[in-house]
């Protein structure tokens, strides 16, 4: 009985630890390849720095996601590339080019580690 107790409780802690998506750095890059607002946004933590035009302003989830969303449309996203990023005490760095149509957006996204995801807090484009 101890037996298919141990294996039922090591069953359901597998299917829990399974179940529970890390979202990274990666992903973000992703998103950001694809140039929709919608899909980086599920990243984002409840306020975003976002730095444009040398101009920063904090911006909830919502708003953070129509500012992408405009500025996106607005350029024309071709790619994005990853040129640096790391890690320490479970936040993450990347730094990346942003191909437009109007130009190259050298990009900065910052991540940090919250109890249960890892969530998109700042992205500077200059």
């Amino acid at each position: 009985m101890k037996k298919i107790f141990s294996i039922g409780l090591l069953f359901c802690i597998a299917s829990f630890c399974l179940g529970a998506y890390y979202y990274s750095i990666n992903d973000v890059a992703w998103a950001m390849n694809t140039g929709n607002a919608g899909k980086l946004a599920k990243y984002f933590d409840g306020r975003v720095d976002i730095t444009l035009q040398q101009k920063t302003n904090s911006y909830s989830r919502s708003q953070a996601e129509m500012v992408l969303k405009d500025f996106f449309e607005g350029n024309g996203v071709k790619s994005f590339k990853v040129l640096h990023k790391g890690s320490h005490n479970g936040s993450e760095f990347c730094i990346g080019n942003l191909q437009t149509k109007n130009g190259v957006y050298r990009t900065t996204i910052f991540m940090k580690a919250r109890t249960e995801q890892q969530v998109l807090q700042e992205i500077r484009f200059e």
